[in-house]
């Protein structure tokens, strides 16, 4: 081949992998431009495409558009094509190759990861057999694994020798403010030298999916963590999608290594660091881990089969963060619906006196039912998110799932508009009745005949609004 085949892709994008496979199974060599990887050539691609959704596929300089239109190209135009490429050399003006060619079907290369150590990481373990640590209470209560205030100074004066009282007391509060532990009654929020009972974290009874793993890392923010944590999915995700990019293989990621190195790296969320974060940094970091949540919870749990499943799922399962435990109601509904009521709740997730309610997002957010992943068939498609880039990725993810089959569809001889589920049981977050709700979705979706229709009905204002069912079915392979 003289020429070149161009392929602009993201990891986990559906669309990406069958035009891969399509092009092998023509036996066509081509090179793949992973826009997860060489994020400098995404404004290259808008530039050349006019377009803001992958893939993006080039034949030479000729460009062919994404998998549908590659995919209906008839067998002579395909031809056409193949010989173009075969005989002629790709022009100065066809997408040039990366400059490097970085690993991209094999993985990132991020799966053991170093850290500062925390020198009170170690004291933790001398303070677990110090013999302080016991049942304290009386017949009409008790706490398990707890030990007072001014014991924890007692030790620290006698058996650490760090000086005076003043000085174990400061700490004392340093243990505080790095969750290593919290007050067991949790009325307190401040370490006190007196009888106060406090409990460290990691013998806390908690179901939270990485309540036994500890992390002797100093606590970095979230920023940061949120982006190790990026590079761990991104790993998982392309080598386990399926071949049409929605599934998962749970049963061989559950015992590879990559999967057991971000179980250790969960680690870290428990201490992380959540305060003074920018909405772009909340906002990246609290979809990828509700997202690598979903995958954790159906790997070692399996997937719900039931409604009761289903709402226990979504209720229970959770992860620690930052000293607190967040399910994936409250992640979703506390944090990124800014503490809004979720589907089939009478109450706020946060109270007023939740300590999580401080990290909210201070209004809603719509564009994150498009980026949050529930391992069902019907979600949108798997993809991870950066701080720099949240707003665009947001608004890609939205123009993918409303120009595909499950998010929109539009029967013009009918007048129908059909919507996603997720505009029914999210309606407060789109619109306040059907039409604000519709012009919502023409607003949102890219350009193409849909928005033509959807345009068309609005200006009519008379059509009528339903919802497709919903395929809970397991997206595993």
């Amino acid at each position: 081949m003289k020429g070149r085949i161009i392929l602009y892709s993201i990891t986990g994008c559906p669309f990406c992998i069958r035009a891969k496979n399509k092009l092998r199974g023509l036996n066509l060599e081509y090179v793949e431009i992973n826009l997860d990887v060489h994020t400098d050539r995404r404004s290259e691609m808008k530039q050349r495409t006019e377009r803001k959704t992958v893939p993006q596929i080039f034949f030479n300089a000729k460009h062919i558009g994404g998998f549908a239109e590659f995919d209906s190209l008839s067998a002579s135009e395909l031809d056409e094509l193949i010989k173009h490429v075969n005989e002629n050399e790709a022009p100065d003006d066809a997408p040039h190759l990366p400059r490097e060619l970085k690993n991209q079907e094999e993985g990132f290369g991020h799966s053991e990861f170093t850290c500062e150590q925390d020198e009170y990481a170690e004291m933790l373990k001398q303070l677990k057999d110090s013999g302080i640590i016991k049942t304290n209470g009386s017949f009409l209560w008790s706490y398990k694994d707890t030990f007072k205030g001014k014991e924890l100074v007692d030790w620290l004066t006698s058996a650490k020798q760090v000086g005076d009282r003043n000085r174990a007391v400061e700490m004392g509060k340093i243990f505080l403010e790095k969750h290593f532990l919290h007050s067991a009654k949790k009325d307190s929020e401040n370490f006190k030298d007196d009888d106060t009972l406090y409990r460290l974290l990691q013998d806390d009874e908690s179901n939270a999916l990485n309540a036994d793993v500890s992390s002797d890392c100093e606590p970095r923010q979230a920023a940061e963590v949120g982006e190790s944590l990026r590079k761990f999915i991104l790993e998982l995700y392309s080598k386990y999608l399926s071949e049409d990019g929605k599934g998962v293989d749970y049963k061989a990621m559950k015992s590879s290594p990559e999967f057991q190195a971000y179980v250790k790296h969960t680690g870290e969320l428990k201490r992380v660091k959540l305060e003074n974060m920018p909405r772009a940094e909340k906002l990246s970091f609290f979809i990828n881990v509700y997202n690598a949540l979903v995958i954790h919870a159906n790997v070692v749990n399996g997937p719900p089969v039931s409604l009761w499943q289903r709402y226990k799922f979504f209720n229970v399962v959770s992860y620690i963060i930052g000293g607190h435990m967040y399910s994936l109601h409250d992640i979703e509904s506390g944090i990124l619906r800014a503490n809004r009521k979720a589907v089939a709740s009478f109450f706020r997730p946060f109270s007023k006196t939740d300590p999580r309610l401080a990290f909210a997002l201070p209004e809603p957010e719509p564009m994150i039912h498009f980026a949050l992943v529930c391992g069902a068939k019907s979600c949108p498609p798997i993809k991870t998110y950066t701080a720099q880039g949240i707003e665009e990725e947001l608004r890609l993810a939205g123009e993918a799932f409303l120009e595909g089959e499950d998010g929109c569809e539009v029967i013009v001889a009918k007048n129908e508009v059909r919507l996603s589920m997720i505009f029914k049981w999210y309606k407060e977050d789109f619109g306040n009745d059907k039409f604000e709700i519709v012009q919502w979705v023409h607003d949102h979706i890219g350009e193409c005949q849909k928005k033509k229709d959807l345009g068309e009905l609005l200006v009519s204002k008379n059509f009528k609004l339903t919802h497709m069912s919903y395929n809970w079915s397991l997206n595993s392979k």
